[in-house]
């Protein structure tokens, strides 16, 4: 989804940087500067240090909300069954640069939900200082991972809601563009 929007925005004339994890997608758009990135502080690191300088963001997918205190370097072998492995939150980026954010910037972000999904991403809109969030629900048939389809609802500030059918990824990017090109005017 990250890399539809970003060709997307190219599409309408902006300069893109893409901040994006190992991927089977890539892109060869030009007006797109991918910064590749293998760990979620990588990634911290990355969009607090471009954010500054940019109209806004897109977070469209999220590292993973935690990450192993110990992680081991060598192959974990069979044998002890009862494996135990302590987790640490990692950074909320969303959440730092929703706290970064100035007047004049636009924060979009994804709500990927399983359950109380509208609940959960106004919760997550607010919390995060984000303009809009972009729901999609693993519960919908071709959205969310691993497909070239997603259906989504986009929730504004004002609790205001749209929401779209099954649609393609590109089409989905336009439609996310086309909100982003509304607040920004």
């Amino acid at each position: 989804m990250g890399y539809a929007i970003a060709e997307e925005l190219v599409g309408q004339g902006a300069e893109v940087i893409l901040v994006s994890g190992p991927v089977t997608v890539s892109t060869s758009k030009k007006g797109v500067r991918v910064i590749p990135v293998n760990s979620a502080k990588e990634m911290y690191d990355a969009c607090v240090h471009y954010f500054p300088q940019s109209d806004g963001a897109v977070m469209a997918a999220a590292v993973a909300d935690f990450t192993p205190v110990k992680p081991e370097n060598v192959k974990t072998k069979r044998g002890n069954e009862n494996w135990k492995i302590e987790l640490t939150p990692t950074r909320d980026i969303a959440a730092a640069l929703g706290k970064m954010k100035k007047s004049n910037q636009l924060l979009a972000g994804f709500a990927l939900e399983t359950n109380d999904e509208l609940e959960n991403a106004k919760r997550k809109l607010d919390r995060k200082n984000l303009d809009f969030i972009v729901l999609n629900s693993l519960n919908d048939k071709g959205a969310g991972f691993g497909g070239d389809t997603n259906k989504i609802t986009i929730i504004g500030k004002n609790n205001n809601q749209q929401h779209f059918e099954l649609k393609t990824k590109k089409e989905v990017a336009a439609d996310i563009v086309e909100m982003m090109v509304s607040l920004l005017r």
